[in-house]
């Protein structure tokens, strides 16, 4: 098989990686013991990852002599508390994964040490899943997640609404006359959002609207406040906007969980990630659309960033870690990843090996979306707290209370606790 230069890059990154780590060749290690690389993962109740990791694992350890890789999986719900209490015992493990918003908050407390990895390799994923803090990266993932609008294409032609492209996505004016023509076709409510779920959900799903419409969840200049990001005129109108869809009867506050209402028919058209996708195709077929996401002035835009790999701080192998995560990140074992769990895989290289995500595949411009409309939270320590804040406050503004006063409120959260934490440094 003819070697792609992607490829071609990729091996020579891992072999200046190899060249420039101690101790690396398997020559003159005969019957000396192996050093212990430990490695914590969240995975736990998710074979088909475990799968893939134990894999991984398996070929890294059999490829060299020098280290041993030792895994231990939790349950994703305990999984940051066992952190946090590692942490402060100063009992971390060499690898771990972290969700990447939370990235930078570990890095700041110097929890997590940088990759160092050549750039060459590192410039080959999807920019959102490399995580960058203070000009440095400290982690990176092998695939991403990304959202689109799943419609019908006989449910739209038979209505009169235009299918959107990427080249001409909706505007914000056709994308809402769009759903008012789809509510008054008969449906229950024109879109379901989503809004069932709690926690990440929603900055994650609703604060690329806000940045499209040319707010943001933070002043992204300075990271020092959120003062006219989260409260101006443009992020006024997003949320307005927002609470509109609900008093038009466009979105139900309530709908059914598991995204069930696009299956049964109860709606139009589903804001939903790729990893609904199957299901939709199974029940849809041909007639199912991925649709991108609205323009509604500043650009289509959707979240990024989702696990990714890093290197504790007091690792006492950190050399042996890092290879491990060079070694990981080849695209057969990025592609495994994907035909494992139907994520998008993070390289150009990984995905052309892929049946969904390939040139000729179902999901391939979803890596398009990725891509081209990614944009990650923001990356500052104080990002739990802007998490927690922009979904109580959205809540609220679903439910009818005042959109200024709201979202004054909230930048006053944020801003406290930027203020509190001297703005984290920066």
């Amino acid at each position: 098989m003819t070697r792609t230069p992607w490829l071609t890059s990729l091996g020579v990154a891992l072999a200046v990686l190899a060249a420039t780590t101690t101790g690396c060749s398997a020559g003159g290690r005969a019957g000396a013991e192996r050093v212990e690389v430990s490695m914590w993962s969240h995975s736990a109740g998710n074979p088909a990852e475990i799968e893939v990791i134990n894999r991984i694992i398996a070929d890294f350890n059999a490829s060299q002599d020098r280290y041993t890789v030792k895994p231990e999986f939790f349950p994703q719900a305990a999984y940051n508390d066992a952190i946090v209490a590692a942490a402060t015992a100063g009992d971390l493990p060499c690898l771990l994964d972290m969700d990447g918003p939370v990235m930078p908050n570990w890095a700041w407390a110097r929890v997590i040490a940088p990759l160092d990895l050549p750039e060459s390799l590192t410039d080959q994923f999807l920019p959102s899943t490399v995580g960058r803090w203070n000009g440095r990266i400290y982690s990176i993932g092998y695939w991403d997640a990304a959202l689109a609008m799943f419609a019908r294409r006989s449910v739209l032609e038979s209505n009169g609404v235009r299918v959107p492209t990427m080249d001409r996505p909706w505007t914000k004016d056709e994308f809402d006359a769009a759903l008012v023509t789809l509510k008054n076709a008969g449906f229950e409510h024109a879109i379901d959002l989503g809004n069932y779920d709690t926690g990440e959900w929603w900055p994650y799903a609703y604060s690329p609207m806000l940045q499209s419409f040319g707010g943001d969840l933070i002043d992204r200049g300075t990271y020092r406040t959120a003062q006219g990001a989260l409260n101006g005129p443009r992020a006024v109108a997003f949320a307005q906007w927002f609470q509109s869809l609900f008093t038009r009867g466009l979105a139900s506050k309530s709908p059914t969980p598991d995204r069930q209402d696009f299956l049964l028919g109860n709606v139009a058209i589903a804001w939903n990630g790729n990893w609904s996708a199957p299901d939709a195709i199974e029940k849809y077929g041909e007639d199912l659309l991925l649709l991108p996401p609205p323009d509604f002035g500043e650009g289509p835009k959707i979240g990024g960033a989702s696990w990714q790999w890093g290197l504790s701080a007091n690792c006492p192998s950190l050399d042996g870690a890092r290879r491990y995560i060079a070694f990981s990140l080849k695209p057969e074992y990025v592609a495994a990843f994907s035909e494992e769990t139907g994520l998008i895989p993070a390289t150009d290289a990984a995905a052309a090996l892929t049946e969904e995500y390939g040139p000729d595949g179902r999901l391939h411009e979803l890596v398009g979306f990725s891509r081209e409309y990614a944009v990650i939270r923001p990356p500052t320590p104080a990002y739990s707290v802007i998490s927690s804040v922009f979904e109580k406050t959205m809540q609220d503004v679903m439910n009818g209370a005042d959109v200024q006063t709201s979202l004054d409120s909230a930048v006053d959260q944020i801003d406290f606790n930027l203020e509190s934490n001297d703005n984290y440094g920066l």
